[in-house]
């Protein structure tokens, strides 16, 4: 205890009259800008010419299905049934799932690109080098609003988050999401992302999906579960673990399928 650090960041970045800003809403908007920003540069790299009112609009369409898809897979997965006998308290006390955000984020992409003719194979890779980029605020704005903390340890960044995580040190397993899912995630795809030519597509969605699989798995470890959930298998397995499990699969299997059909990256949907 007498090395630990304590937690006591405000959630609040500032406030205008009785508006409130927090850090985590502005992480969610610059994270969006910098997934936009990112394909961008990368789509001029692949020579796709895709226009920016194109990535604008898929990136909007993403960013809404992301919205939707994480509080609906809360409510399924974490809410433990609650939220269907209180369904006034879903926009208000509700949390977010960010395996649900990765399904709804996929789904508002691909109508997008249905809409704009655009490939989704192609979208989705761009997009897989920048969210990662997005993860690492997200998760750093977890940290902030003193969330998602990890289990007691005695190591020296071991932090203190005060009220119901107690007077205990514990591993800020934020961070540990935030360097895995963030920091090295992109930079695996920033360095795959260079090659030329552009790798067939598939591949760098397929590397994301399985990356973050294996990094959220491995930090689960470390991760207090939902209270109202707990471990679901010998006192070890969370819910988080068994929604990675299918992404660490899905993930193999792009990545498998992209390198054998050896498809390359295209603006446009094929007929």
């Amino acid at each position: 205890m007498l090395n630990a650090l304590y937690h006591s960041v405000d959630p609040i970045a500032f406030s205008v009259g009785p508006v409130k800003i927090y850090w985590y809403g502005i992480a969610y908007v610059v994270g969006a800008a910098l997934v936009g920003v990112i394909m961008h540069r990368t789509q001029r790299r692949w020579d796709l010419n895709i226009s920016d009112d194109e990535l604008y609009c898929v990136t909007f369409a993403a960013v809404l299905g992301l919205l939707i898809g994480a509080r609906l897979f809360y409510i399924v997965f974490y809410g433990d049934g609650y939220y269907f006998s209180h369904p006034a308290e879903i926009l208000s006390r509700a949390g977010m799932s960010f395996h649900g955000g990765l399904v709804g984020g996929i789904v508002g992409g691909y109508l997008a690109c249905r809409k704009l003719n655009l490939s989704a194979w192609t979208i989705a890779d761009l997009a897989a080098t920048g969210v990662p980029a997005a993860l690492f605020l997200g998760r750093c704005a977890n940290f902030v609003n003193g969330e998602l903390w990890g289990k007691p340890t005695d190591l020296p960044w071991g932090v203190v988050f005060g009220g119901a995580a107690g007077n205990v040190a514990r591993h800020p397993s934020q961070l540990y999401e935030a360097g895995l899912e963030g920091i090295v995630l992109l930079a695996i795809l920033y360095i795959l992302s260079r090659r030329r030519p552009a790798l067939p597509q598939g591949t760098y969605i397929g590397v994301f999906v399985f990356g973050y699989g294996i990094a959220r798995f491995i930090v689960e470890f470390v991760r207090v579960p939902d209270a109202q959930l707990g471990y679901l298998f010998a006192n070890v397995v969370t819910m988080g673990q068994i929604l990675s499990l299918p992404l660490i699969a899905i993930g193999a299997c792009l990545i498998a399928f992209a390198l054998r059909a050896r498809r390359p990256q295209r603006k446009r949907m094929r007929a």
